[in-house]
């Protein structure tokens, strides 16, 4: 039997529903975090359905760091102004601004990174498995973990989450849509520093 208390707590943590969380904890035995990645899942499933819908509404998020060196401007979509002037989306906004001053990501999508950048680092790669005695297999092998690597590390949607590791921003953007109920895309980013 699945307490209450766990369900209200695990509803605070989350901001599912309430059924929703008492059938992840069934699911998973009673399991928090496991129930956490049900529910995780689930949104991401409700995420892709909504991200058809047109978000042409939002805000422009920003960060300054607190030494008045850094500072970060996020455009946050949404699909309606009501959203746009909700807490919770206007929090996600400077969360997010928060994260691109300090992690410095220099594209949205892993795809974004350009071939140039992609290139140049592959030849030095190359170079250095070669003098290493690697394989050409073994070098191709390494060259693909070695590139999606950099392209995530560099795309903001495949960063861990500077508040939470354990969470993505395009997590955290599934778990917003999901709570929130609608479409949210991140349209731009820019960040400052002196």
């Amino acid at each position: 039997m699945i307490s209450m208390e766990l369900i209200k707590a695990l509803r605070e943590r989350t901001g599912a529903g309430i059924v929703e969380v008492k059938k992840a904890l069934e699911e998973s035995g009673g399991d928090e975090e496991g129930a956490i990645r049900i529910l995780r899942e689930r949104g991401a499933a409700k995420a892709v359905k909504k991200t058809d819908r047109e978000a042409k509404e939002g805000v422009i998020a920003t960060y300054l760091h607190s030494n008045g060196r850094v500072a970060a401007m996020v455009k946050l979509y949404c699909e309606t102004d009501f959203v746009a002037r909700n807490e919770d989306f206007q929090s996600l906004g400077r969360d997010i601004a928060m994260h691109v001053a300090a992690m410095n990501p220099s594209v949205l999508r892993p795809e974004d990174v350009s071939e140039t950048t992609v290139a140049g680092e592959r030849e030095v790669w190359t170079e250095e498995l070669r003098k290493a005695g690697k394989s050409e297999e073994m070098i191709v092998k390494i060259l693909e973990g070695k590139e999606r690597k950099l392209r995530e590390e560099n795309a903001l949607l495949t960063q861990p989450f500077v508040k939470d590791p354990d969470r993505l921003i395009k997590d955290l953007l599934s778990e917003n849509v999901q709570k929130i109920g609608e479409n949210i895309q991140i349209g731009g980013f820019v960040r400052y520093e002196i």
